[in-house]
């Protein structure tokens, strides 16, 4: 059986998909108007 390739840590999710690492890109940012325009509560996941 293969081993499980998802070993989740909180730092490294945070800093690949927090709100900062969303922030400093150009896409990123689209996606963060994109969800505040369509009133999300939660504008990233982590």
């Amino acid at each position: 059986m293969p081993k499980r390739t998802y070993q989740p840590k909180k730092l490294a999710r945070k800093r690949k998909c927090g709100y900062r690492a969303r922030a400093a890109t150009k896409e990123g940012r689209k996606m963060l108007k994109e969800r505040k325009l369509r009133g999300r509560w939660k504008l990233t996941q982590v």
